[in-house]
């Protein structure tokens, strides 16, 4: 089955520009599109995309607004990848805050495009985990209920592990070869680690890890 996506953009040229790259592949399909975040709610119910890439500066309503929206009303929400002009940008973090589930530049070269929404659609990875560190070295101070989450947790020794490796963009399958345990223990882990935080992914996960003190993101 291919990775459905919807996109979400004021701009028809950058919506054009993404659907004529996703749909050059054979196992992504566009399924619609959107000129303003208000619009999303409605056609995710209808499409039931698997992606949703999505602007997050938008004149009615933004994607950071939107992103809150969806995963509020939504059932079995599709995962969120917020477009933006600017990577260093408080708006792109306060989308992820809000639970996307990563970001990509609109000057990203194609295969960087694609690569974003396979790696988002499979959620078994981080999306440029080096930029997500520097975002929250910058906008993510010390918060008090990422703090009360981490310590509500009560992660395991080996669970706070993996949390670590997380932040550190590694896949399921690298941490194994870390931790040398098979994939599936890891899977089990990150699930523990998810559910425990209440996070709804990875991303979720690491910025609780950052914003806690859990981890430095310097």
């Amino acid at each position: 089955m291919p990775v459905t996506v919807l996109l979400v953009d004021d701009e028809p040229l950058v919506r054009a520009g993404l659907r004529a790259v996703l749909e050059a592949q054979p196992d992504i399909e566009v399924v619609g599109e959107a000129a303003d975040g208000a619009a999303v709610i409605p056609l995710v119910r209808r499409l039931r995309p698997d992606v949703v890439a999505m602007d997050v500066r938008m004149p009615l309503m933004d994607g950071i607004e939107a992103t809150r929206a969806v995963l509020r009303t939504v059932d079995r929400p599709p995962k969120i990848l917020v477009v933006t002009t600017f990577e260093n940008d408080e708006y792109v973090y306060e989308a992820l805050r809000a639970g996307a589930d990563g970001f990509l530049l609109k000057r990203a070269r194609p295969a960087e495009i694609v690569h974003a929404v396979r790696l988002v659609a499979a959620g078994d990875s981080l999306l440029f985990p080096a930029s997500l560190r520097q975002l929250a070295a910058e906008y993510g101070d010390g918060n008090p209920a990422a703090r009360a989450a981490l310590e509500r947790a009560a992660l395991t020794e080996r669970e706070a592990e993996v949390l670590r490796l997380m932040t550190r963009g590694l896949s399921n399958a690298e941490i194994a070869a870390r931790l040398v345990v098979g994939t599936e223990t890891v899977k089990s882990h990150v699930s523990a680690v998810l559910a425990k935080l209440g996070a709804r992914d990875r991303t979720q996960a690491v910025i609780t890890a950052y914003e806690s003190g859990f981890v430095a993101p310097g």
